[in-house]
């Protein structure tokens, strides 16, 4: 529970942060914005509905796809991780209007700082079990 805790944490987080550093990063509230019935009118509620999408699909489906993937993990040394985090913002971005990041360099910005958000989150919540 402590680990889809931070992922969603840091997917929001990160999110956010990517909006206010990377070009080309927006996320738009709009009039007519919906989840399943639930109207979104102000902004920080669209960031926490896609924080909470991405931290389920990153905690759902991205050790189905490093599974898929793992001998392409190996021979990259983990680094394909990455290409499996800037798939899951894209499938993430074709899902809500709201949100648009462009196609490659903005995309690769913003799986970064949600990776480096995510660790840092990760460490704070998932590994206080020893004390």
């Amino acid at each position: 529970m402590r680990k889809l805790l931070s992922q969603i944490i840091a997917a929001i987080a990160g999110l956010w942060l990517a909006t206010l550093i990377v070009p080309g990063v927006v996320v738009v509230a709009y009039p007519a914005s919906s989840f399943f019935g639930f109207s979104l009118t102000a902004q920080w509620q669209i960031f926490v509905v896609l924080g909470i999408v991405l931290g389920l699909l990153n905690y759902f489906l991205k050790p189905l796809l490093k599974l898929i993937s793992l001998p392409l993990e190996i021979i990259t040394l983990g680094l394909f991780t990455i290409a499996i985090d800037m798939a899951l913002i894209w499938v993430l971005d074709l899902m809500f209007d709201e949100l648009t990041i462009p196609p490659f360099l903005p995309l690769l910005y913003t799986v970064l700082i949600i990776l480096g958000l995510n660790i840092i989150v990760k460490s704070f919540l998932v590994n206080r079990d020893n004390e």
